[in-house]
C-alpha cells in the first residue's frame, strides 16, 4: 500500500499540467453541483416561506392597482409601493355571503432615505380582526404590538429594543422576522394605529404623491378566509361580480406564477447541471485513459518488479481518488462563495423569493456534492483501471504494442 500511495504522489507531482487539468474538471464538476443544488433548494425555501405568510383565501385590491408594474411584488413580496380605496369597500366586501374572516392591511412605502433612517415598506395591520399576519407577529415579538412598535424584517440594520425613524415619527424595534428571502426581508410591520400616524405624518411633511387621503377612510388591501360549505371560485367570482372598481385574486393564483417559474429556472439549472456532467465525464474519462495509454512501459516495469496486478489497478484509483477529493474541495469552495455571499443579488435578477438553507443544510448539500463528484471521478477511471491490471509485460516491454 505504500509502494501505491508513494508512486500516486509521484505520479501526481511529476505531472503538474495533466494534474491541474484533472483537479479543475473536478471542481468545475463540484462547483456545478454545490451551486445548482443550492440553488434550487434556495428557490424552494423561498417559496415556502411565501406561501407561509399568506393565510387567506382571496384578497381584494383597487382595480387601479392591477395596473401597477410590480403590483404583485408589492402585494406578495413587500416590494416598496401603494395604494388605497375608500373603506366603503371593505364594508361592501364583509356583506357578501360566504366569508368567515376578514381584515385589512395599509401599505406606505418609505422611498426616500431623506424621510426616514432607510428606504423601505411598511405594512400595518388591524390586530383586531388580523387573521394572518398576527399569528407570526406574536410568536416573534412575544406578544401584540402596543402603539409605536414594530417588527422588522430580517435584513434591517437595527434590532430589538433600537428605534426607527419615519417622517419625524420614533418606532421601538420589537421583533425581527425570520428571513423569507423576498423584500419582506426589508419591509416593517405595524399595527393600524401606528401606519395611520405615519401616514398623517407624511401628509403633513408633504413627502408623498397623495395628497387627499385621509388614512382613517382607507384601505389598500382586503384579506379574506372563505366559510365552510363555501368554494374559494364561489367567493372570487361573487365579488368581482357586485363589488365594483375591485379586484378580487385567489393567493394560490397569485403564487402559481412565482410557482411556475421557480419550476423553469430549475428545470434550466438541471439541464445546465447535467450537460456539465456529462461532459466533463467524458473529458476525465478520456484524460484518464489517455494518460493510463501513455504510461504502459511504466506499469509494464512494475508488474515486472512484482507489483500485483490489483496494485497497478490502485495506482491509477488512488491517484484518481487524491485528484478528485482535492478539485472536489476547491470547487466547492468557489461554489459556496459564488452562492451565499450574493443571494441578495441572485434574488434581484431571477425575480424570485431566494432563502438559502440553514448551515446544517449548507454543509448536508456540500458533503453530498463531495461524494458525488469523487465517485464520478473514479468511476471514470475505473474501465482504465482495470485496462492496465490486465496488461501483456512482454509485448509492451518489447515495444510491440
Amino acid at each position: 500500500m505504500k509502494l501505491t500511495e508513494s508512486l500516486s504522489f509521484r505520479n501526481i507531482k511529476g505531472r503538474p499540467v495533466r494534474t491541474a487539468v484533472l483537479i479543475a474538471l473536478t471542481a468545475i464538476m463540484a462547483m456545478s453541483a454545490i451551486c445548482g443544488s443550492l440553488a434550487v433548494m434556495s428557490l424552494r425555501n423561498g417559496l415556502g416561506a411565501l406561501e407561509a405568510r399568506l393565510g387567506a383565501d382571496i384578497m381584494t385590491v383597487p382595480a387601479s392597482a392591477v395596473s401597477k408594474q410590480d403590483f404583485e411584488n408589492i402585494v406578495l413580496q413587500g416590494s416598496k409601493g401603494y395604494f388605497y380605496m375608500d373603506r366603503s369597500y371593505y364594508d361592501k366586501i364583509a356583506e357578501r355571503e360566504g366569508i368567515e374572516k376578514i381584515s385589512y392591511q395599509l401599505y406606505l412605502a418609505s422611498a426616500s432615505a431623506g424621510c426616514c433612517s432607510v428606504p423601505l415598506q411598511i405594512i400595518g395591520y388591524d390586530p383586531d380582526t388580523d387573521f394572518t399576519v398576527s399569528p407570526w407577529i406574536r410568536k416573534s415579538a412575544g406578544g401584540e404590538l402596543k402603539e409605536l412598535d414594530v417588527v422588522v424584517g430580517n435584513d434591517l440594520s437595527v434590532f430589538v429594543g433600537e428605534t426607527i425613524t419615519f417622517y419625524g415619527v420614533t418606532c421601538n424595534v420589537k421583533a425581527k422576522l425570520d428571513k423569507t428571502g423576498n423584500d419582506l426581508d426589508t419591509a416593517v410591520y405595524t399595527d393600524i394605529g401606528t401606519i395611520k400616524r405615519l401616514i398623517a405624518a407624511s401628509l403633513e411633511l408633504g413627502m408623498n404623491d397623495f395628497k387627499d387621503i385621509d388614512p382613517d377612510k382607507v384601505v389598500s388591501c382586503v384579506l379574506i378566509k372563505v366559510a365552510d360549505g363555501y368554494s374559494v371560485d364561489e367567493v372570487l367570482n361573487d365579488l368581482n361580480l357586485h363589488v365594483r372598481r375591485t379586484k378580487s385574486f385567489k393567493t394560490t393564483d397569485m403564487i402559481s406564477g412565482v410557482s411556475e417559474s421557480l419550476a423553469g429556472v430549475s428545470g434550466i439549472i438541471g439541464i445546465l447541471m447535467a450537460a456539465v456532467w456529462v461532459l466533463v465525464l467524458v473529458i476525465l474519462f478520456l484524460a484518464v485513459y489517455m494518460s493510463v495509454n501513455e504510461r504502459k512501459k511504466e506499469f509494464a516495469v512494475l508488474r515486472v518488479a512484482g507489483a500485483s496486478r490489483s496494485r497497478l489497478a490502485g495506482i491509477v484509483m488512488s491517484e484518481t481518488l487524491i485528484i478528485t477529493i482535492t478539485g472536489a474541495v476547491i470547487g466547492i469552495f468557489l461554489g459556496l462563495l459564488m452562492i451565499l455571499p450574493f443571494n441578495g443579488l441572485i434574488e434581484e435578477s431571477t425575480g424570485l423569493p431566494f432563502l438559502l438553507p440553514d448551515t446544517l443544510h449548507i454543509i448536508i448539500c456540500a458533503f453530498v456534492a463531495l461524494a458525488a463528484s469523487v465517485i464520478a471521478g473514479m468511476l471514470s477511471s475505473l474501465g482504465s483501471a482495470k485496462r492496465i491490471s490486465r496488461i501483456d509485460t512482454g509485448v509492451i516491454l518489447r515495444g510491440d504494442n
